[in-house]
Formats: structure tokens, sequence, C-alpha cells
């Protein structure tokens, strides 16, 4: 049996998060000396340093106490779950699901899956954050997320990638482009023309590969972190993109119009999927959201 409690380990983690014995206590309304004592148990039993005490400037964490903070907060976000279950909330999933999702799909692919996953569980509040890839996995890591929408970039210890669809590449350009109603375009044709990049570190790499990969080298006509801003740019005759997810209403946010056209060959496609901790630590909401866009987002 564990040699602490469940309310040690919860004024730990709010000493971590706040930085400071007292503003802990003051969360927890409880006496500073009983936060300070939870933390010097819990540094006992563990045999661990779990914070740097600075006269006057607070607390901050060990490179272990971070560790700690991590699992705590998993192990008592499950022990929530776990009272629902007791108090009868077994019945329907309920609770509180954080979603991570990729900047570039949250505006196009994620929201009907979101829709149609929270008319099935109305008990279940959904939070939805948009990152770069790298952020999601952070918020994974830390306990911030529970699940992340996103592609298949990288490889991630402790961390587990389904696939559910795989996405190619398309180039968007105006809708009076020359390119535009083409049956297809060639790398080498593009290679003539600006390219409007999307600025973003993976995708970025991603698509300047395609070219790479056939010993071209583009255009940049402009860059933008910001899938909208790229879209407009487009819109407005400053240069084609590459996309592996076009706008659905073919037309950028200031009302330009768009098109489409099938990039030639055969191009690496993107795997779009669910990116999880390790199944031991899901929580039942997020088991039955990934259950969910297995067939939500499909092709």
């Amino acid at each position: 049996m564990p040699e602490f409690s469940l309310r040690q380990l919860r004024y730990f983690l709010a000493a971590h998060e706040a930085g400071s014995i007292a503003v802990a206590a003051e969360r927890e309304y409880v006496s500073a000396s009983a936060v300070s004592a939870a933390v010097s148990h819990l540094e006992s039993t563990l045999g661990l340093q779990l914070f740097v005490r600075r006269h006057a400037q607070g607390i901050s964490s060990t490179p272990q106490g971070r560790i700690l903070a991590a699992e705590a907060r998993a192990l008592l976000k499950q022990a929530d779950d776990l009272q629902r279950l007791g108090r009868g909330l077994a019945e329907d999933l309920a609770g509180e699901l954080r979603i991570g999702c990729l900047v570039t799909l949250a505006a196009t692919l994620v929201p009907s899956a979101l829709r149609s996953f929270a008319a099935a569980h109305p008990r279940i509040e959904l939070t939805l954050a948009e990152s770069g890839h790298e952020r999601l996995v952070d918020g994974l890591r830390d306990g911030g997320l529970d699940v992340a929408i996103t592609y298949d970039l990288s490889r991630e210890p402790g961390l587990v990638f389904e696939a559910i669809r795989d996405l190619p590449p398309v180039v968007l350009v105006a809708a009076g482009h020359p390119l535009a109603g083409a049956r297809s375009v060639a790398l080498p044709r593009l290679a003539r023309e600006p390219l409007v990049l999307l600025d973003l570190p993976i995708s970025r790499e991603y698509f300047l590969g395609l070219f790479r990969s056939r010993r071209l080298a583009p255009r940049i006509g402009a860059r933008s972190r910001y899938l909208d801003v790229v879209c407009s740019l487009v819109g407005n005759g400053a240069g084609y993109s590459l996309l592996n997810v076009p706008p659905a209403a073919a037309q950028a946010a200031d009302g330009s119009p768009l098109a489409t056209v099938p990039l030639a060959g055969s191009q690496r496609a993107l795997r779009l999927g669910l990116l999880q901790v390790a199944a031991a630590r899901r929580t039942r909401a997020a088991s039955a959201f990934a259950a969910h866009c297995r067939t939500a987002l499909a092709p």
C-alpha cells in the first residue's frame, strides 16, 4: 500500500503549480503548514527532493518533482473519475475531456466529430486546445491533454499513435489561376510558381521535403503560420499552396474563391489519427472518444 495519501498528492501538485507553499495553501483552503507537511512527507517517503526552496522567492520544482507532478495529476484525475463512478455516474460517461488538435485541422475535419460526440455523450464536458504538434506532445506528457488529433509526424516515447486515414497533399490555387480546373499538376511545374508556404515547424519540412525528394527547389513567395492567412494570400493571387486538408467551402476567409488540384505522381501522404498516452493512463471518456473518431474521422 502507498505510504502517502491522495490529499498529500493534491497539496504537492498545488504547490508545484503555484510555485509557492502559501499560494497553494490559499487555493486548497488549508494552512501553509499542512501543505508543507504533505510535501515533506512525500520527500521523506520517496527519498526525493521535489522542490528547491528559495527564501522570499517561493519554490521551484526539481526535475524529479516535475515528473512526479505529471503522474500525480493523472492519478488524481483517475481518482476523480472513480469517485464519479461511485456516486452513480457509471451509467453515462461524464466529466471533463481535454482534446488537443493540430491547429491546421481545428476548423476543418474536427468540429463535426466533436459535435457528434457531444450529442452522444452530453454529460462529458469537452475542452478543445489548438496548437502545433510539439505543444500537443507536451500537453499529453504533462497531463494537460487526454487525447490529441494530429498527424503521424514524429515518434514519441510513452505515446501511442493510432492512424485513422491518409491525407495526400493537394494544390491550392485561386479560382482564376491558370492551373484551376487542371486534372492534376506535377511538382516540376509548381516549382516555377511562387509557393505560399504554411510555415509550421513540422508541416514546413513535410512540404519542402516533397520537392527535395524530386531534387527540386520551390520558389517561396510568402510564408505564414496561419492557415487562414495562407488561403487568403492564395485567393488574392500571391501564388499556390500545398495542403493536406483544403478549406471545405472552397473560399478564403476574405471571401476570395479557391480551387484545389490533385498533385500528380505518388506523393507521401500524412496519416491523420489520435495521439494518446499509454493505455493504462487513459480515462473512460478518452477511450470512448477514440472509438468515436475511428468512424467520425474516417474517409
